[in-house]
């Protein structure tokens, strides 16, 4: 009678699953699971900043090429966001995100064992393409197993992953840097990853939409083209292989190839049946203003966060785990918050947390302008700290924003924009601002090497002086003393043009995060009914059915 048993037992585990994903508490596990996916993501945007100088050195390469370990994953996770929902859609959601989670997890594995500089890159391409199905389909999860009175709280708790890893990822990675190398980042990702996959296929119950639509190819081509040539022409311009700069025949041509596939991109979504980004979610006010914040945001915030590692590391002499240490109360204070700001965007209004929230982010952005080469410790960390709270009001409230009137089938494409608009913003803001480094580190060198009169006095004065110094620490005869006295205050004008180059940064992230007032303040605000939304149906929204 094996057939009865098999039976027996395939209708007892059906009954067993039914019982598990009607529990009350189901709705929380699928949350904490969806989390893991989030921390790992969010963390490999992190941990890599502090790890830059490592790879830097171990590399033999300078700003200008590994800060393409960084954008290759931020812009690899831009491109894949969009099509996440046609695959989810597709293939249903917990496959999807188990599978994403999976190569993920590959991705990580092969960036331990990476041999060089464009080794690294190919496979920070990998991780990125995993984590850019996981996020929003990981989203879109948690937004369509909440009801939309319990969607803020939802994301306020989802939010503290991504918070977790902003704190944990650069002290964890400091940490592993400092005691054994830098591969180590990607190798604890390999068993984390694991047991999410397991946790995934054990916990999710699956769903797909009935909504069938064809892949849009030539949207995704025309978006990757145009993603990639302006990424590449903005991060190039400055690059020490570029003779030309920003008039060579590379960088035109990039430029132009975007302008291009941009506006084939445009035709494309505007004629196709079924495009791969649904431009037609961007109609919703809401919506579309808070995908333009997310945009501007993702420039300044995201592009500034490979530049405070680089500056304790090469100019105040911090290892690695310092580096990483300085970030824990940042994470610490944005998953405090996080829940608190979802609890006043499901029961006041949400535009008044975010709003202060871009304005404390904007004012410690603006305080990071004034560091230096003797910059105390204290100076360092009260503009974290109001950056942990400020990120902490911004995320959730936006989140509920934008999603309130998205109805439940089109879920993964919106969630899928949502990030990508923000995934987008950052790698264009680290393209953008390593090029403003580099550029305004020229301007300054020359600047301090105008203002230095090697026949001055006091120049000659400070020669001398450091020249007693290195005889003294390093012996030699006179001449070779007078050699490294001179190497010792150019090289002290070489940090000081750094630091000067890193604070003009923090200014322009400073100024283009407060423009993103400017769109808040127009976001409109429902009236609200027994404590919910009175678009307490979001999932049926007729504006967008």
């Amino acid at each position: 009678m094996p057939s009865k048993d098999n039976r027996f037992r395939s209708r007892a585990l059906q009954q067993f699953s039914s019982l598990h994903h009607e529990h009350p508490s189901y709705q929380w596990w699928v949350l904490a699971n969806v989390m893991i996916g989030t921390f790992m993501a969010v963390l490999d945007a992190t941990i890599v900043n502090v790890a830059l100088p490592k790879i830097m050195a171990a590399f033999g390469v300078g700003v200008d090429k590994v800060e393409w370990v960084l954008t290759a994953y931020l812009l690899v996770f831009a491109v894949m966001l969009p099509s996440s929902g046609w695959v989810a859609d597709h293939f249903g959601h917990k496959r999807t995100y188990m599978l994403s989670l999976l190569l993920f997890t590959l991705g990580s594995f092969l960036c331990g064992i990476a041999w060089d500089e464009n080794a690294l890159i190919i496979f920070r391409i990998v991780q990125g393409a995993g984590a850019g199905f996981m996020m929003p389909v990981g989203m879109a999860i948690v937004t369509r197993e909440f009801p939309p009175n319990r969607r803020g709280i939802a994301l306020g708790f989802w939010s503290i992953a991504a918070a977790a890893s902003v704190s944990l990822g650069p002290l964890a990675g400091g940490y592993l840097i400092d005691h054994f190398s830098w591969h180590m980042i990607f190798d604890v990702n390999v068993p984390v990853g694991l047991m999410g996959v397991f946790a995934t296929y054990v916990i999710q119950r699956e769903y797909k939409t009935e909504h069938v639509r064809s892949f849009d190819f030539g949207g995704f081509i025309s978006m990757t083209l145009f993603l990639t040539s302006l990424l590449l022409a903005l991060s190039n311009g400055n690059s020490a292989w570029n003779t030309g700069g920003w008039s060579s025949p590379f960088i035109i041509g990039c430029f132009i190839l975007a302008g291009i596939s941009f506006t084939a991109f445009f035709i494309i979504e505007s004629i196709v049946e079924h495009p791969i980004i649904d431009l037609s979610l961007l109609r919703n006010f809401n919506f579309g203003i808070t995908n333009i914040v997310l945009f501007i945001f993702g420039l300044g915030m995201f592009g500034s966060t490979f530049l405070l590692p680089l500056y304790l590391q090469n100019s105040l002499g911090y290892t690695a785990f310092q580096a990483g240490l300085v970030f824990l109360p940042t994470g610490i204070l944005q998953g405090l918050i996080s829940p608190v700001a979802g609890i006043i965007s499901d029961r006041g209004n949400p535009k008044i947390p975010a709003a202060i929230g871009i304005v404390l982010l904007a004012v410690s952005l603006y305080l990071n302008y004034f560091l230096s080469v003797y910059s105390e410790h204290a100076q360092i960390m009260i503009p974290l700290y109001i950056r942990g709270i400020a990120m902490g009001l911004v995320f959730t409230p936006l989140s509920t924003l934008a999603l309130s009137e998205i109805p439940r089938h089109k879920m993964a494409q919106a969630s899928g924009l949502f990030n990508v608009i923000r995934q987008v913003g950052g790698s264009f803001g680290v393209a953008l601002l390593g090029a403003m480094l580099t550029r305004r580190m020229i301007f300054h060198m020359a600047a301090y090497g105008q203002a230095t009169n090697q026949y001055s006095a006091p120049f000659k004065d400070a020669v001398a002086r450091t020249q007693m110094f290195a005889q003294h620490v390093s012996g030699g005869n006179a001449a070779l003393s007078a050699t490294r006295a001179r190497a010792l205050v150019f090289g002290n004008i070489s940090d000081q043009a750094f630091v000067a180059a890193i604070a003009d940064d923090f200014l322009i992230a400073a100024a283009i995060t407060a423009i993103c007032l400017i769109p808040i303040l127009f976001l409109r605000v429902h009236a609200r009914k027994n404590g919910n939304t009175a678009a307490a149906g979001a999932r049926t929204a007729p504006a967008l059915e």
